[in-house]
């Protein structure tokens, strides 16, 4: 069913923690707030709990605290989301999947949407890197790392999105119809 605008309508569509990971520069900060406005429901971001569990930037605590740190606190702004009353979309910080008992975290009634997108594409979109880590700039490193990761995001996710050509509307849009439709099958869907 779509709504007005002829986008998929959250109608009908039961909801729990709808859990978004990927790479930094994958979008789920945008896709996350734009699909709680579409569905209703609450969107959470784990830097945005970083920040309220710590009062501090999580850039501050990386460069003051170090990597340790801001991983410790990134788990826990997690864990923090993950006991939130649901329905509720989280954008887990992409260091949450190094955590290697993150799936066992997971609520029952999680889903896990990996927005997976080509190192060039999450270059682009990092730009200068204002903000974040030194290392987000170079395309080696984000290869390397999403190397790393692919097997634990893979494990996890229960859909998996190629962003690169998609806008957020039309990563939203492949979410709200695959909620509306989604099984115990693990699809995946693509630009």
């Amino acid at each position: 069913m779509n709504d007005e605008t002829g986008h998929p309508s959250p109608d009908g569509i039961a909801g729990g923690h709808l859990i978004l990971v990927g790479m930094m520069g994958s979008g789920k900060s945008t896709v996350g707030r734009l699909l709680a406005e579409r569905s209703g429901w609450r969107y959470l971001d784990n830097d945005d709990l970083v920040r309220e569990l710590s009062g501090r930037e999580p850039s501050s605590i990386r460069a003051e605290d170090g990597e340790a740190a801001l991983h410790d606190l990134e788990s826990s702004a997690f864990a923090h989301a993950m006991a939130a009353p649901s329905p509720v979309i989280v954008g887990a910080a992409a260091g949450v999947i190094d955590d290697r008992d993150v799936g066992q975290r997971l609520p029952g009634d999680a889903d896990v949407v990996w927005l997976r997108a080509r190192p060039e594409t999450l270059r682009a979109r990092i730009g200068s890197g204002a903000g974040r880590r030194t290392e987000a700039t170079d395309e080696a490193w984000l290869t390397r790392r999403a190397e790393l990761r692919e097997p634990a995001y893979r494990a996890l996710a229960d859909l998996v999105i190629d962003v690169d050509t998609l806008s957020p509307d039309k990563i939203v849009d492949v979410i709200m119809r695959w909620l509306a439709t989604r099984d115990d099958g693990r699809p995946e869907a693509s630009g």
